[in-house]
């Protein structure tokens, strides 16, 4: 296998790593406990877990998905946020190299799928995700080519006041919150490293993908137009196509454009 290709494989094992501590943060940083300490257990009948039961994706698919000892079910969540870290950081070595930008877009993908898990369990976007997450970006403009702090302070404000005049406009309207202000903190977050134009590629795949969530749920009967949604999720997947995608999108969309 060439060079470039073993470390394509080696980013995305690790990603693997990284995701089943992204499982960790996820099921334990909302309810206030440690990412850290104690050693990963069965949330069900908290046995601590063996190294041969805590493999990214193996052993839960050689556990059939069940508890080692007590046989209850564990989420199918675990195998697909070490999956999406995977192919997250295997995905970033593969489109930029290895590079500073690489590493940035693997970091950063790993903070907008612990906020996707989190959103999706909990309708709940932590500050000590989203804030660490803003100054990551902001960071990463001084050090990558073609960055610089006005332009990640710009794309944070764009983003921030995007979704806070919707929300605004959704209230006065409506008479009802319409979205966190977790949601405003993360969308700042992705325009700090992407600027303005990873800011709307973000909002428009956002947008588009809740929308197809929530028509579908109405068309089966399984909710109405007030059903609420992890709109922090649809976000998470609107930074990630950012992230890998979103320069050739824009350039496709300018290009298209007369």
């Amino acid at each position: 296998m060439p060079p470039a290709e073993l470390l394509v494989v080696a980013a995305g094992l690790f990603g693997l790593i990284v995701g089943s501590y992204l499982n960790v943060v996820i099921h334990r940083l909302p309810i206030g406990e440690s990412t850290v300490l104690p050693a990963s257990h069965c949330p069900a009948c908290g046995h601590t877990l063996r190294a041969l039961d805590n493999l990214p994706l193996v052993s839960w698919i050689a556990l059939g998905g069940r508890c080692r000892h007590c046989r209850a079910p564990i989420s199918p969540r675990y195998p697909l946020v070490e999956l999406a870290a995977g192919l997250a950081f295997a995905g970033a070595v593969a489109r930029f190299g290895w590079s500073r930008r690489a590493l940035a877009v693997a970091v950063f993908a790993a903070f907008l799928v612990a906020l996707a898990g989190i959103d999706v369990e909990h309708f709940l976007l932590p500050d000590r995700l989203t804030l660490p997450g803003l100054a990551l970006g902001l960071a990463a403009q001084l050090v990558l080519p073609g960055g610089s702090l006005a332009r990640g302070i710009t794309g944070a404000l764009v983003g921030a006041g995007l979704l806070l005049v919707i929300a605004g406009a959704w209230e006065l309207l409506r008479g009802s919150e319409g979205m966190g202000m977790g949601d405003v903190k993360m969308l700042a977050m992705i325009g700090a490293l992407l600027g303005v134009s990873g800011v709307l590629v973000a909002m428009v795949v956002g947008t588009l993908a809740g929308s197809v969530v929530g028509l579908a749920l109405v068309a089966r009967g399984r909710g109405d137009f007030a059903t609420r949604l992890p709109f922090g999720f649809f976000l998470a997947l609107g930074g990630l196509v950012a992230l890998y995608a979103g320069e050739p999108l824009v350039a496709l969309y300018l290009h298209r454009v007369p």
